[in-house]
């Protein structure tokens, strides 16, 4: 079932459904769903299915897959009709914010979002 650190990793068992989650979208590359802890209205989550530690270790044979992530995200924001605006973030590392340590990109909108984040 698991192997090596994503034997432990929390969005490993989400996107294989060893933990439940509410589904936005998913293909062979990507699972994203409602984040748990929304900082907006629209707050998802869209996580590689390949567990990659965070953007420090995404070298470049990962640059289609990155760019897939960020088109899924485009995609859900056109389906939740964030026309007038959202944000994708990617945090890396603690200094960054990261709190779990597999890739994942927030999508947030559904309200005027300000700057700087924290």
């Amino acid at each position: 079932m698991y192997t090596g650190l994503a034997m432990s990793c929390l969005f490993c068992k989400i996107v294989d459904g060893t933990i439940s989650s509410t589904a936005v979208y998913q293909d062979e590359l990507c699972y994203a769903f409602a984040d748990l802890h929304p900082q907006a209205p629209v707050h998802i989550l869209i996580v590689p299915r390949e567990h990659i530690d965070s953007m420090m270790e995404a070298d470049q044979s990962k640059g289609a897959l990155l760019g897939h992530l960020l088109w899924v995200a485009a995609e859900i924001a056109r389906a939740k009709q964030l026309g007038k605006g959202y944000r994708i973030v990617i945090n890396t590392g603690p200094d960054g914010g990261q709190t779990v340590d597999h890739l994942h990109l927030h999508l947030l909108g559904g309200r005027p979002l300000t700057w700087p984040p924290g």
